[in-house]
Parts: structure tokens; sequence; C-alpha cells
């Protein structure tokens, strides 16, 4: 698949994430998983971070079940968590790995499709709390785990709408929009004093649940599987992208 962003013919080593520990939220299903799982296979230890606890359960299976190293659970409603809930979260970190080598930011939610003029509030802040606030508050307790690894990433997750909006897309967008302004303000801040690189990511058109509701019309199978457009999540987080920060990057051509 055309990776705009990913150097031409990369193939990621077996161990190219062994030593690592990584955070991925939203990791009970569709992308999150995948990349949960994805990282796992390459070496990395991966703490999944979601709403459900069954489905967190059921990828740490999984990962075992493949060899992968042993992950943890950290069960979290980013559209309810306050800021102890995240202190909470950065010291089990702490105690139990030291560091932090990388944050997927991926749980997101989608809230209406409709014009602005007829939105509600509550659905408007609900995509607000979770696709911004959260991953505020998130990225600003782990930065400290984030500054004691050697080389670390925050990846944050786009979309098209985000980069140009559309009408009907309302919260969703504009959420987005501001995931693109938040990743350029925390890469030029932290581009001169620390290793710690930070880039946005547009999956593009997957085959997951998100993408289902928001085109009932349109066959699923068209897409691709979010295990498809792993490289380039995988090229992200490893040292293989070092230098490259403040970048928006497209998984799909």
């Amino acid at each position: 698949m055309n990776c705009p962003g990913l150097p031409d013919d990369y193939t990621p080593a077996p161990n190219l994430l062994a030593g690592k520990t990584l955070l991925v939220t939203g990791a009970g299903d569709g992308i999150g998983r995948a990349a949960a799982e994805c990282f796992a296979g390459h070496g990395a230890t991966v703490i999944l971070l979601g709403r459900t606890q069954e489905k967190l359960e059921a990828v740490y299976d999984a990962i075992e079940r493949a060899g992968g190293p042993q992950p943890a659970l950290f069960p979290l409603d980013l559209s309810t968590a306050g800021e102890d809930d995240y202190a909470s979260l950065a010291s089990a970190i702490e105690s139990t790995f030291g560091r932090l080598d990388g944050l997927l930011h991926n749980a997101s939610v989608l809230g209406e499709r409709r014009p602005v003029a007829n939105a509600s509030w509550t659905a408007w802040a609900e995509v607000m709390q979770v696709n911004v606030n959260a991953q505020f508050l998130l990225t600003r307790a782990l930065l400290p785990l984030l500054e004691q690894a050697p080389q670390a990433s925050i990846v944050m997750t786009s979309s098209g709408v985000g980069r140009r909006g559309r009408a009907y897309w309302g919260a969703y967008a504009v959420s987005k929009f501001a995931t693109e302004g938040f990743m350029q303000v925390l890469a030029d801040e932290l581009e001169n004093t620390s290793r710690v690189r930070v880039n946005s990511l547009n999956p593009g058109a997957t085959n997951t649940a998100m993408r289902r509701t928001a085109y009932p019309a349109e066959a699923p199978t068209t897409n691709p599987s979010p295990e498809a457009i792993m490289p380039l999540y995988l090229y992200l987080m490893s040292d293989d992208s070092a230098g490259r920060t403040g970048e928006a990057f497209n998984a799909q051509g």
C-alpha cells in the first residue's frame, strides 16, 4: 500500500520495537486493536487503554497467544476521566515501567452527522471531551515519562476532514482540526528541547466500525483492513522515524 511519508521499500525489522513500552488508546477494537497487536508482534510491551474491560482482555489474550510480551490493561472512560485518573495512570506506568517510549492517541468518537445549526450541545461536548480534552490531559500527564525515554514518539490520529472541513461533519471535523493544531504546537515546543517527537496520522478510509457508521451505504470491503495500514504506524513508533516531528502523515495514498 502506498503510504506518503513512508520511506520507499520500508520493511520493519521483526524486533523493531523490542524493549519499548507503548500506550495505545482505544485499544479494544478497530485500528487501536490492530496497532496494539502489531506493536506487540514487533517486540513492544503494550499498555492497552480503553473503555471496555472485556474488549481489552480479548486483545490481551490475543497478544499472549501470539507470543508477544505480556501487555498491561488500564480501563478508562475518556468521556468522564478527570485529572486524577490521568495522574493515577502516569503513576502506575512509572512504578511498573519507569518510562514510556510511545503514545498512540487512537481513541475517538464520531458524534453526530448533521448541520451545525441542528447540532446538539451534549453530542458536541462529548466529541470535544474525548477527541480533544482527553488527548491534552493524557499527553500532559505522560510527558515526563516520555521524556525519560532515549527516543519517544507521540502519534495523534487525524482525519481527512480535520485537514479540509466538510459539511455535516461538525464536531468531529473540528476536533480533528484541533488535533492537528495540538500536534503542531507540541512538536514546536519540544523540537529543540526534547527527544520526544510528535506527529499526526490520518488512517484514511479503513474498514472499521466508525467508518461503517459514517458511511452506511458504502461496501466495507472496498476499504483496507486496519492491519493493512500498520507499516506507517510501526515506522512512526520506532526509532526509524527519529528526527521527524511536526509532520502530518497519511497511511494511504
